[in-house]
This record gives C-alpha cells, sequence and structure tokens, in this order.
C-alpha cells in the first residue's frame, strides 16, 4: 500500500499560478515558504487539479500537538482513492534530508491523533524547489512510513525566451478585464 501511494504522486509540479514577481518588492530567493503557500491556498482549486484527483483541503497550518509541543504542516488534503491524509511540507530550496525526519513526525502524529480508524496510514510528501533524485532514493529507502519528494516549478522558472514569448500577467488582466 506504501509503494502504490507514493508512486501515486508525480516527481515534479508544475505551479505556474505562483509568480513570485508579483507576490511584492522582495527578490525571488527571499520569497518564503509561507508566501509560496499563500498563492496555493488562493488558487487552492489549481493546485488540486495539478496534484492529481480525488483530493480534499483540510487546511494549511493545520495544528498538530503531542506532549505539548506544537507543530504546523504547510498543507493537510484528503485523498479519497488512498483513504488516507496526505500532509504536503514546502521548502523554498533544495531536498534537505532532515526534511524526511521533519515529516515522519507529522505523519507519526497525523496516524495517532487524527486519522480514523477505517483510514489508511497517513503520506508525506516534501514539495521543494528542487532535489537528487538519487540522493533522495538513497536517503529515503530506510523509512518505513509513505513518503516521497517532488519539486515544482513557477513561471519564474520558465526560460527566458519562452517567457518573452507569452504575454505578462498585467497584459493578461487587461485583455480579461476589456472583454
Amino acid at each position: 500500500m506504501a509503494r502504490k501511494a507514493v508512486m501515486m504522486f508525480k516527481d515534479s509540479y508544475a505551479l505556474e499560478f505562483i509568480n513570485t514577481e508579483e507576490i511584492g518588492e522582495r527578490e525571488s530567493q527571499d520569497v518564503d515558504e509561507r508566501v509560496v503557500e499563500q498563492k496555493i491556498i488562493q488558487n487552492i482549486k489549481n493546485f488540486i487539479i495539478t496534484f492529481g484527483k480525488d483530493f480534499s483541503f483540510i487546511g494549511n497550518q493545520y495544528h498538530l500537538e503531542v506532549y505539548g509541543v506544537e507543530f504546523f504542516p504547510n498543507l493537510l488534503f484528503f485523498n479519497r482513492e488512498l483513504n488516507s491524509l496526505v500532509v504536503v511540507e514546502l521548502k523554498m530550496g533544495d531536498f534537505k534530508p532532515s526534511y524526511l525526519g521533519q515529516l515522519t513526525t507529522y505523519l507519526q502524529i497525523l496516524d495517532d491523533h487524527v486519522r480514523k480508524p477505517h483510514e489508511n496510514p497517513s503520506i508525506g510528501i516534501v514539495l521543494c524547489k528542487s532535489a537528487n533524485k538519487k540522493f533522495v532514493e538513497y536517503v529515503i529507502q530506510k523509512y518505513t512510513s509513505p513518503m516521497g519528494v517532488a519539486t515544482y516549478k513557477t513561471s519564474d522558472d520558465m526560460p527566458e525566451d519562452l517567457r518573452k514569448t507569452l504575454p505578462n500577467i498585467e497584459d493578461l488582466k487587461r485583455v480579461i478585464n476589456d472583454d
């Protein structure tokens, strides 16, 4: 079941609705996880369609607590086909092995305190900007919880020549508002 659950997810997701240039005055490398999270929340339907079918959004910054220690995973979903909670932890940079420890903690708490008796074990996904797939496979092999690592690309990651040929956000807004 764990292998099937993780295999259901893609290795990479195109999150074109996240345009870090539009977020504000900060440089794109300064944009933090919360900003990306808020953009996903604002575009939750697009995110779910990108992520796959049968997902229901449970919440963001979902409060978990065990032994007086609080945790707030970025995004929590339920997948009807898998009959499992799916926690998504967003990371802005390269994959780090410590992210799996954080995710394992979330999965343990979800399974012990949130999951219903008829549901399958929770699934975890680290969604980071980049990851060395071979390194991830090497590091993840000793973990027993169903989890995976995927990467994402935003419109800022598009090749410059392609970005130049497409209309910018403001042009598209004008076209839509003129109709």
